[in-house]
């Protein structure tokens, strides 16, 4: 496999091209050194009904993470508290094993710090009998380039989009660049794997699915995120409207952060999703009751690893 100059050490797989010799124990912006590092292998129920179906998602939770949002569910293992070390042959029995047990797909959550490795998981399980589809579930932030290298590997792209806000996303996640990364890395992963498919029982095949994580308060940042989506890419793809969010512990203590210290209003999603319908989008999904619990966030106890 040709990466393109993309290398983990020194390594410039996200956009911090933080080059970090990884491979000589040293971490990168992400905190994890160049070993994989899984924390939760296991069928998940929770995404949208067209990835997790009847039987669940294959999820594999890698550790670590390029962003740092300050509201982020998966605290634990984003900062690389959590998990264990794995091969790439391991990671490859994994992702079949899962297939095993009945997954609809793989489903590689946060991966882009690990790409490489993940990739080459991906085609040595392939040549072992793989055949689900390969789902790439990341936060939005993610190198072009990477995405280019990894054509005919993923067939479904679960990304988040964030802001189209500069000032938010260097305010919440530390990436003032968040929004042209995630306009470009979009582009790419809509390139790839082209209009969604779906097989007769409405499970997805190929395509895209942006994400977007309603945060208290700013509605007009979700509307600029819906708007630039839909003006773009039209019904080529689908839009997860999300009101999940859940403040983590100690945010109120903070003045920096009391705006978004609270859950999302029903008031204020409505409002979205009625922007949303109003624009014309057909093809989205939206959340209903109150998601905002921390029972959606898995365990992430090493599980399937």
């Amino acid at each position: 496999m040709q990466w393109n100059e993309l290398r983990i050490s020194p390594c410039n797989l996200c956009p911090r091209e933080c080059q970090a010799e990884r491979k000589d124990g040293w971490t990168g912006f992400c905190l994890m050194d160049d070993e994989i590092v899984v924390a939760r292998a296991a069928l998940h129920m929770w995404e949208e009904p067209c990835i997790s179906g009847r039987s669940g998602s294959g999820t594999v939770f890698f550790s670590g993470c390029s962003l740092r949002c300050i509201y982020c569910q998966n605290n634990e293992i984003a900062m690389g508290k959590r998990g264990k070390h794995v091969s790439v042959s391991r990671l490859a029995e994994i992702f079949l094993e899962l297939q095993e047990k009945g997954a609809a797909n793989i489903n590689l959550v946060t991966p882009d710090h690990y790409v490489t490795g993940a990739a080459e998981a991906v085609m040595t399980a392939r040549k072992m009998g793989l055949f689900l589809p390969i789902i790439y579930n990341g936060s939005g932030y993610e190198k072009r380039e990477a995405i280019r290298n990894l054509s005919g590997i993923v067939d479904i792209y679960l990304t988040d989009f964030k802001y189209m806000d500069s000032e938010l996303a260097a305010k919440y996640s530390a990436a003032p660049d968040y929004p042209a990364v995630a306009k470009a890395a979009l582009a790419e992963m809509v390139s790839s794997v082209g209009a969604p498919v779906f097989d007769e029982s409405g499970m997805m095949k190929k395509g895209v699915i942006v994400r977007h994580l309603l945060l208290p308060g700013h509605k007009k940042n979700a509307r600029d995120v819906i708007r630039y989506v839909y003006e773009t890419y039209g019904d080529s793809v689908y839009l997860s409207l999300m009101n999940q969010y859940t403040p983590p512990a100690g945010l109120k203590e903070n003045p920096d952060y009391e705006g978004i210290s609270r859950k999302v209003t029903k008031r204020e999603y409505d409002a979205v999703t009625d922007y949303a319908i109003g624009l014309g989008i057909r093809n989205a999904f939206i959340q209903e009751g109150d998601t905002a619990k921390e029972s959606f966030i898995p365990a992430f106890d090493g599980e399937g690893v």
